[in-house]
């Protein structure tokens, strides 16, 4: 079993195949994306809401796209034995994305909320963008934590 997991060649698959799951899945989000827009043209529905279904998907799409290429650049590869530098690159740029993703969701659901008239619900975007400043201090914090380990 050691030998499997030193020649690398199972570590490559796996990290292979997770990363194309998570590109068929960003893929996959894109085209909804396009749907929902493009189902925004339709007479019956309301074009704000579609492109914010679009928006949203494309935020999933970006986040899973993020996934995918950290699994593939920082897993593929057995030559590299720094595994905490490993997980310090891909835990800041998988944060970095859901933290901008977040953020822009709180502001589509404000600017949402507002042109509805729906005042009363503007605590749920407020929580969305506190999580994600948490979130962001969080990774402030692991980064800072890490910083004497690498």
């Amino acid at each position: 079993m050691t030998n499997i997991l030193r020649n690398g060649w199972l570590k490559d698959l796996s990290a292979r195949f997770f990363a194309g799951l998570f590109m068929c899945v960003s893929a996959t989000m894109i085209v909804m994306a396009g749907l929902h827009f493009y189902a925004g043209f339709a007479p019956d529905n309301d074009f704000v809401s579609a492109v914010i279904k679009a928006i949203n998907d494309l935020f999933i799409a970006l986040a899973t796209y993020e996934l995918a290429m950290g699994i593939f650049k920082e897993y593929r590869h057995s030559d590299e034995d720094d595994l905490f530098m490993s997980i310090r690159r891909t835990v800041t740029r998988f944060v970095s994305v859901v933290v901008i993703a977040l953020v822009l969701e709180g502001l589509i659901m404000i600017i949402k909320y507002s042109q509805l008239d729906l005042a009363g619900n503007l605590f749920y975007p407020v929580g969305v963008v506190l999580a994600a400043s948490f979130l962001l201090i969080a990774l402030g914090l692991f980064l800072r934590c890490s910083r004497d380990v690498v």
